[in-house]
């Protein structure tokens, strides 16, 4: 232990070590407590070595900085104050736990003596994260080596972390010249060499070993050269703890061949399971956010098949990343009856809700093909619904295979499908949960490789928290992106309004929001509780209609806006490219999304054949 610091120097420690540990973007919500974090912080990014944004809300703060996390793939701070500051980021603390993203939380405090006492925003926060994140309790006297470890342990493990900072006396720095408020950390000075981060090197550094499927896929997809990172160019730390954008295993376990099988890719599962799936040849069913809806094993309407007689031809089912959308795909994975196999994620978990799994800890392999019979069976049922869906949005009044409200305006699977089709090469794609990813699952048609699309959502917990500061975040986090959309209901939108409180001086990424305006939650309707028998109670406790003018609340935001009722003219403004951030509203009707879902799952059962014509 060494001696008490004073405030301003435990604050600079503390930064300089958030930089030798990787840490080139922090978001501080201001206060009191904080101001000598706050201080060295603005030093910092005005030297230009780290970006420091500011926000007035916690919880957007902390989904700002989770986003910013997925999009640059690198650990990113957020500082608050003491007091209920700290309990506000608990929604993005515990979506970062669920989706193994390194979200550091550096929250200021009283000195220990002033707990218990009664004094001013004085509170038991050390630990208040309980499971989903865990604590340090840095008091002024701890040693360098100490708070140097603890930082940098922080900056390497999976998921979220929090650094509880007890500050005392003096919060201001005793030199008035800003410039004595920051220096760029002299590696020599602290330690680097630790254990935490050395084994973070070597779990995320790329395989050097190589066979035919790894190097096939090294061939198509092979390095960005560019840096999409918010924090290229901060100096020679700037490569320190950055995720690699592919990870692909090849010591797998090697699975047989010959039980039909598919592979269910949840959300980010990532290129190893498409790898799989084709060098298998099986099909499969692949989330939005799955990083692996891409080439031909893919299934555009992987989740609807589930509702024929396909699914009683399964055999094995190998799960990869962390499926949540559907119901069809929940039983199919918990199905005591299968061969179920679950790769562990990111965070540690393995998807295996029916307990039923067994369970691996990187993506199996296979050493040949498959029969390619039983993948043509997906892949031609695949063609055939997908080609009744598109007919039916485009059908005349009368034809009895018409979707269900277009009488009502546009249909939100149309929408999905525009969406789908303006996410071109380099482009990042941001989902919120409820419809707009379900949509998003029917219509979206696989995309072609080689083309870096970014398509990410908050499915750790699968919550509507957040997606507008998560939004801007992964913008800001990948500013080389060619364009940069983000798909939200209404009620996720108004969830995180205040994402759009942008300060003056704060920079705006390049973002588009897509926003399917319904005036309400549109997903109850599909569930249990959207029958009839239900309606009396339906609008109040479930719909909640709430009648904002998105146009009022973005002009008050400063906040570029337009409503688009048509499909032509959505098109058209994805294929534009805006500066700054702007709000298109897609006004749909919610009435018909219960017989929308009816009869997606009616053309499926037209378009495969019955189990005795299958085998």
């Amino acid at each position: 232990m060494s001696a008490a610091r004073t405030a301003s120097e435990l604050a600079l420690r503390i930064v300089q070590s958030l930089w030798l540990g990787g840490i080139r973007d922090v978001v501080l919500a201001p206060g009191s407590r904080s101001a000598p974090l706050a201080l060295t912080l603005d030093a910092a990014d005005r030297a230009g070595d780290l970006h420091l944004h500011v926000r007035v809300d916690e919880r957007s703060a902390a989904f700002l900085a989770l986003g910013l996390a997925t999009g640059s793939r690198r650990p990113v701070a957020v500082v608050t104050t003491s007091g209920t500051a700290v309990g506000n980021l608990l929604p993005a603390v515990m979506e970062a736990h669920h989706t193994g993203r390194r979200l550091l939380v550096v929250s200021a405090d009283r000195p220990d003596r002033l707990r218990g006492t009664g004094a001013n925003q004085t509170t038991q926060q050390a630990g208040i994260f309980g499971v989903f994140a865990g604590c340090v309790d840095l008091i002024p006297s701890v040693s360098d080596a100490e708070l140097d470890d603890a930082v940098a342990q922080a900056c390497s493990r999976r998921g979220p972390s929090q650094l509880n900072v007890q500050l005392d006396g003096d919060l201001v720095p005793p030199d008035p010249d800003p410039a004595a408020w920051w220096q760029r950390p002299n590696p020599a000075d602290h330690r680097l060499d630790n254990s935490a981060a050395a084994d973070f090197r070597a779990e995320s550094a790329p395989e050097t070993r190589d066979n035919s499927t790894a190097a096939d896929f090294r061939a198509e997809s092979a390095p960005e050269t560019r840096d999409n990172s918010a924090g290229a160019g901060f100096g020679a730390a700037s490569g320190v703890n950055v995720d690699p954008s592919v990870s692909v295993p090849v010591d797998g376990e090697v699975l047989p061949l010959g039980p039909r099988t598919v592979v269910v890719a949840g959300d980010d599962a990532g290129p190893a399971a498409r790898l799989l799936a084709e060098a298998a040849d099986w099909p499969m069913l692949a989330e939005p956010t799955s990083g692996a809806r891409i080439g031909r094993q893919a299934l555009r309407t992987g989740r609807l098949l589930l509702t024929t007689d396909l699914r009683a031809q399964v055999e094995r089912v190998v799960v990869i990343g962390h499926p949540t959308l559907s119901r069809p795909v929940t039983s199919l994975i918990s199905d005591p009856a299968l061969e179920v196999l679950a790769v562990r994620g990111r965070d540690g978990v393995a998807t295996d809700p029916g307990r039923v799994a067994r369970v691996l800890e990187v993506v199996p392999r296979v050493e040949a093909s498959d029969d390619g019979v039983w993948f043509a069976l997906w892949r031609e049922a695949d063609l055939r619904l997908s080609a009744l869906i598109d007919a039916g949005l485009t059908a005349s009044q009368g034809d009895s295979m018409r979707a269900p409200g277009l009488d009502s305006g546009l249909s939100p699977l149309a929408v999905a499908a525009v969406v789908a089709s303006a996410v071109a090469a380099d482009t990042s794609l941001v989902v919120g949960s409820s419809n707009a990813v379900r949509d998003l699952d029917v219509m979206a048609t696989p995309w072609p490789p080689l083309q870096h699309r970014f398509i990410v959502g908050n499915r750790g917990l699968a919550g509507i928290d957040g997606m507008v500061s998560t939004a801007i975040g992964i913008a800001l986090g990948r500013p080389r992106a060619a364009r940069t959309i983000a798909y939200l209901g209404d009620l996720t939108f108004l969830h995180d309004s205040n994402g759009l409180l942008v300060g003056s001086g704060q920079p705006r990424p390049d973002l588009t929001f897509v926003v399917l305006s319904d005036d309400g939650g549109a997903i109850f309707s599909t569930l249990e509780q959207g029958a009839p028998r239900f309606s009396d109670a339906f609008e109040r406790v479930f719909a909640t209609p709430h009648g904002t003018d998105l146009a009022a609340l973005c002009a008050a935001h400063h906040t570029a806006y337009e409503r688009v009722d048509d499909l032509k003219r959505l098109s058209e403004a994805l294929d534009e490219s805006p500066s700054g951030i702007r709000v298109l509203e897609v006004p749909v009707s919610r009435n018909d999304r219960r017989a929308e879902a009816a009869w997606l799952r009616s053309l499926a059962r037209r378009a495969v054949p019955a189990s005795d014509e299958l085998r």
